[in-house]
């Protein structure tokens, strides 16, 4: 059955092959290596692999400097990474985690490989963020043994993780990578296999909401972002975070969650991010995007009436509040595993389905409401669960979020 007990399943778990030296792949292999796993980084790009071990250390020297780590704790770190000498090299690998390119089928055709060559009781893992478990799943002999664990990037420094069974993968491998990652320290929380898990799903609106009231004239990114950050309590506003993510980046993912979602209005992307992305804008990579990062250009001043940051704020939670109750209506996760992700995940200052219950839910719906009458665009329309909530007179249940 490939299901490993007691001091197999500790041996198995003590090799870590990650497949991919991208700034993910990276990451993930020092987050392995620094809790005591062997691991072996394997890269088609000689390059790529010249560089993870380059950042690596880089980094652990940082962390020396800082006294934030023991010299002889960073060298044992490094010492416990090896690079390249081909696919084979994975072989002895308990646990695979997978970090290519967003692309299907060369997805499909790594595992299709990896089948071959690593043990049948090895746990497969890919650290998709955009893509289907189960498609991805599709191309290997064994779909069982597929699991996803999404990484936030810098995987060494964020919390969380998404565990992400697809539908076929063994029930015993999702809780072995739930406990892998938590082992490392990791805050882990299960999603259905649906587009954007949790976080790339329920933060849309952050995004899109601010992008639609720029388009309108609402007020100006410098006023959005204060308002969200100032009022809202948000650790970054929506355009600064486009600008540090890029702007091609947020896009591309907007547009793949639209299209995966059968182009739902809730997620339609905006026209004006196209353009940006489209004429090079993509923010602090090319030093201009939303702001200028010229040295010499001077920071826009927002508007700081409180009046109209309230209104901003209002409206933008509103709409991430309608996804939050939808992704507990659709069973995406658990309340508590939604709190959990958008608050380490995205440093939100508190859980959507909490901060609705604060503000009253018949709060929230009147707001949708307003907002639906005056546009007639779907992307407004209130989520079932939380119109009969109101209707009961009943807060979201946290189940101990």
């Amino acid at each position: 059955s490939g299901r490993l007990t007691g001091m197999a399943k500790k041996k198995a778990l003590a090799h870590v092959g990650v497949l991919g030296a991208g700034t993910m792949g990276t990451g993930i292999a020092q987050l392995a290596a620094s809790a005591g796993h062997a691991v072996h980084v394997y890269d088609t790009n000689q390059g790529a692999l010249t560089r993870a071990r380059q950042q690596i250390e880089n980094v652990l020297a940082r962390l020396v400097e800082k006294k934030r780590m023991e010299p002889e704790e960073a060298a044992a770190i490094e010492a416990r990474i090896e690079y390249g000498a081909g696919l084979e090299s994975l072989g002895a690998s308990g646990v695979i985690v997978e970090a290519i390119v967003e692309d299907l089928s060369m997805k499909r055709a790594a595992f299709r490989r990896l089948e071959q060559i690593v043990p049948e009781d090895a746990l497969l893992t890919t650290n998709t963020s955009s893509l289907s478990v189960t498609a991805i799943a599709r191309g290997c002999r064994r779909p069982e043994r597929l699991l996803g664990l999404h990484f936030f990037n810098p995987a060494p420094v964020m919390p969380l993780v998404e565990v992400v069974p697809g539908m076929l993968t063994d029930p015993e491998l999702v809780s072995r990578g739930q406990q892998l990652v938590e082992s490392w320290g990791k805050v882990a929380v299960r999603a259905m296999d649906t587009p954007g898990f949790i976080v790339n799903r329920v933060a849309r609106p952050f995004y899109l909401e601010a992008l639609r009231l720029l388009e309108e004239g609402v007020a100006d990114a410098a006023t959005i972002d204060w308002s969200l950050r100032e009022i809202g309590g948000f650790r970054m506003g929506p355009f600064e975070l486009m600008d540090l993510i890029g702007n091609d980046v947020n896009y591309a993912v907007s547009e793949s969650v639209f299209a995966a979602f059968f182009y739902d209005p809730r997620f339609r992307p905006s026209l004006l991010q196209k353009r940006m992305v489209e004429a090079g804008l993509l923010g602090r990579k090319t030093d201009r995007g939303f702001y200028d990062y010229d040295p010499q250009a001077a920071r826009p001043e927002p508007h700081r009436d409180r009046e109209l940051g309230q209104g901003i704020v209002d409206r933008v939670l509103a709409l991430l509040i309608n996804e939050a109750a939808d992704a507990l209506l659709l069973g995406v996760a658990s309340a508590r595993d939604l709190e959990l992700a958008m608050t380490q995940g995205t440093n939100y200052p508190q859980g959507l389905l909490a901060w609705a219950n604060q503000i009253g839910l018949n709060v929230v719906l009147r707001r949708l409401e307003s907002l639906h009458r005056e546009y007639g665009d779907d992307r407004y329309r209130p989520n079932p669960l939380l119109r009969r909530l109101v209707e009961a007179g009943r807060p979201f249940p946290l189940d101990g979020a």
